[in-house]
C-alpha cells in the first residue's frame, strides 16, 4: 500500500467492525448480562469508564476527558507517522490498528462516557477483563509494532544506532 489511504481505511475497518459489534452487544444484553457461547468464552455487557484493566475507573469523571484528550493526540501522532512512513507496510499496519482501536474507543467515551466491553475470556474461574474489537486492534498493532522493531534494518544513507 504505497499510499496512506489504504492504512486510514485499515483503521476505519477496525472502527466499523468495533461500532457494529458494540451495536449488536448494546442491542442484545442488558449491563452485567452473561451469555456462554463456549466453555472458555461468555458474551457479556459491561461499561468500563478507565483504561485498561480498568485503570482509573473509580475516578470521580475526570479521566473520560482524559482519555478522551490521550486518544485525540495519539490519533493525531499516528496519522502524521503512517503519512509520513506510508511504505514501511508492517510499521503502518500496526499503527492503523492502535489508530483504529484508539478512535473506536474514543467514539464510546464521547457517546457514553465509558467504553463498551463485551469480551469475557475465563479458564477454571479467572477471567481475563472484559474488552472489545478496538481493544484487541490496539493489542495487535502494538504487537506488530513490537514484532516490527526486531526486524527493521538499515536503511541506505541511516547511520547504525
Amino acid at each position: 500500500m504505497p499510499r496512506p489511504l489504504g492504512w486510514y481505511l485499515l483503521a476505519l475497518l477496525v472502527i466499523v467492525a468495533d461500532y457494529l459489534t458494540k451495536a449488536a452487544v448494546l442491542a442484545a444484553l442488558a449491563p452485567g448480562e452473561s451469555r456462554p457461547l463456549a466453555p472458555f468464552f461468555n458474551l457479556v455487557l459491561v461499561f468500563n469508564k478507565g483504561a485498561a484493566f480498568s485503570f482509573l475507573a473509580t475516578a470521580q469523571g475526570w479521566q473520560t476527558f482524559f482519555f478522551a484528550a490521550i486518544a485525540v493526540v495519539a490519533s493525531a501522532v499516528i496519522s502524521f507517522l503512517i503519512y509520513k512512513h506510508k511504505n514501511k507496510a508492517l510499521f503502518c499496519s500496526g499503527l492503523a490498528l492502535i489508530l483504529g482501536g484508539a478512535l473506536g474507543n474514543l467514539y464510546d467515551r464521547v457517546m457514553y462516557g465509558q467504553v463498551v466491553d463485551f469480551l469475557d475470556f475465563h479458564l477454571s474461574g479467572w477471567h481475563w477483563p472484559a474488552f472489545n474489537v478496538a481493544d484487541s486492534g490496539i493489542t495487535v498493532g502494538a504487537g506488530i509494532l513490537i514484532v516490527e522493531s526486531f526486524l527493521r534494518r538499515q536503511e541506505p544513507g541511516e547511520k547504525a544506532r
